[in-house]
């Protein structure tokens, strides 16, 4: 069994002159970031593999949801997750190491919710709806397949979706 979980970033700033790529967490976002990780925490356990987009705001999501989260094996940047079209996403999912049993990947809208609403081909019907109808800034998809990643990239079913608040 293979466990892919999507988190969004949490809500960022737009600070005036600052590039996308560098834009930080807001005050709401800092505050949420930490409600994911505890989440995580008490719903998913302990997460093999973490990769997460180059982007500032990402990388703060990750910095403080992390402190709740034990990580079995790596944490890695992964550059092509910042901007990524949903197909860059499933290359990402399908170089996801074998021996990881669960992976979580820290991203952006709009990939991360078509990543999810492709791949879940079935799951819980509320979280389904709920993710259908909006993925906001701290969601978080828990999705579940058998096989290999590449497996997964092609269908999984959706085992939670939640929106912590901090």
């Amino acid at each position: 069994m293979r466990r892919l979980i999507l988190l969004r970033h949490a809500k960022s700033d737009y600070p005036p002159g600052v590039r996308d790529h560098d834009r930080p967490l807001n005050a709401r976002g800092r505050r949420d970031a930490p409600a994911a990780g505890a989440w995580l925490r008490d719903n998913v356990g302990e997460i093999d593999v973490v990769l997460v987009s180059s982007a500032a705001r990402a990388q703060q999501t990750w910095q403080l949801a992390g402190e709740s989260v034990r990580v079995v094996d790596e944490v890695c940047t992964e550059p092509r997750i910042y901007e990524a079209a949903t197909s860059t996403l499933l290359d990402v999912v399908r170089t996801i190491p074998d021996s990881a049993h669960s992976a979580l990947l820290v991203g952006h809208n709009p990939a991360l919710a078509d990543l999810a609403a492709r791949l879940a081909t079935d799951g819980d019907p509320e979280a389904l709806g709920r993710m259908a109808m909006k993925y906001p800034t701290s969601g978080i998809a828990v999705l579940e397949g058998d096989g290999s990643w590449a497996d997964l990239a092609r269908s999984a079913c959706l085992q939670a979706f939640a929106v912590p608040r901090g």
